[in-house]
């Protein structure tokens, strides 16, 4: 699932958007904003995948917005006017829909968009299989496909694994969040880091993983939640 957002100056506009993004199976449009400076904030407590950018607004362009959020994020133009297309090409935008544009048309830019993101995150997959942790004093190599979760026990952590007694290393959390990839592993407690793929049952702020119940900390838990939607 795709998580995107929407921002234009003009309510209509982003109606349109919302209708059509309910009509494609891949698209969560969680958001939309009539005020470009709400947007920036959002973006930066809760990146998305994909940006729906209208470019000329009273306060501030959709072009400079686009240049301050991060690279990774898709974006979509939409706009009355074509003289900005290739400006907005030039800042790598998935497409350009030009108002009024048709659903099918509509279909076709985030067809692209999608492709784009299956195709980013296969080489991400395809990038990282494994880790290595000193413990012991030695590097040990783990799979991430292999790691149930991880408990942090003051200096120490606690990394549980499929069919394998659990490693016991000298690290932070933070550190070890670093080496996991964002997509795949998310930190729900100040004790605990899971992969999301394990998770066998959420029940309010409590998880099942690998048979074990996990608490869900309050400070991690609208992060988590966003995260477990996509």
């Amino acid at each position: 699932m795709i998580i995107a957002i929407a921002v234009d100056d003009e309510p209509p506009a982003l109606k349109v958007v919302e209708n059509f993004c309910k009509k494609v199976g891949f698209i969560d449009l969680v958001k939309t904003f009539t005020k470009p400076h709400e947007a920036v904030k959002y973006l930066n407590k809760f990146p998305v995948d994909l940006l729906f950018l209208d470019i000329r607004m009273p306060s501030v362009s959709g072009i400079h917005i686009c240049r301050l959020i991060p690279q990774d994020t898709m974006v979509i133009f939409t706009t009355a006017y074509s003289e900005y297309a290739v400006e907005g090409f030039n800042l790598n935008a998935v497409d350009y829909l030009l108002k009024p544009f048709t659903y099918e048309r509509f279909l076709q830019a985030v067809n692209k968009a999608h492709d784009f993101y299956k195709f980013y995150h296969q080489q991400e997959s395809a990038l990282q299989q494994y880790m290595f942790i000193r413990a012991d004093y030695s590097l040990v190599k783990i799979m991430l496909e292999d790691i149930l979760y991880v408990e942090g026990l003051d200096d120490y952590l606690k990394i549980y694994l499929v069919d394998r007694k659990p490693i016991v290393a000298r690290m932070t959390m933070k550190a070890i969040l670093e080496k996991l990839p964002a997509k795949d592993f998310v930190r729900v407690h100040r004790s605990f880091i899971i992969p999301l793929k394990r998770i066998e049952r959420l029940r309010n702020k409590s998880l099942l993983v690998a048979g074990r119940e996990i608490p869900v900390g309050s400070s991690y838990e609208e992060d988590f939640i966003r995260i477990f939607r996509q």
